[in-house]
This record gives C-alpha cells, sequence and structure tokens, in this order.
C-alpha cells in the first residue's frame, strides 16, 4: 500500500513494513509498488 507521509510516500506492506521510500510523488511510489508485486509473484 502507500501511504502519505511528511516526507512524501512511502511504499508499505500489509502488515506495516517498510518496501521503498519515501518517494517525492505518488507516482515513483506506485512504480516501487509495481515492482514489488511483480517479485513477489515470479520468484
Amino acid at each position: 500500500m502507500i501511504k502519505k507521509v511528511k516526507e512524501g510516500y512511502k511504499v508499505l506492506s500489509e502488515k506495516g513494513k517498510n518496501l521503498g521510500g519515501p518517494y517525492k510523488t505518488r507516482e515513483e511510489a506506485a512504480r516501487r509498488l509495481r515492482q514489488v508485486e511483480y517479485f513477489k509473484h515470479n520468484k
């Protein structure tokens, strides 16, 4: 999930672990989230 924080946007897992960030724009965070989902399903 993408969460808005003071520094910008962070990508977090469902349990709250940080998966990347902070990113300045939501688009950058969304790109990182797509990378995480890709590698999660294509081991």
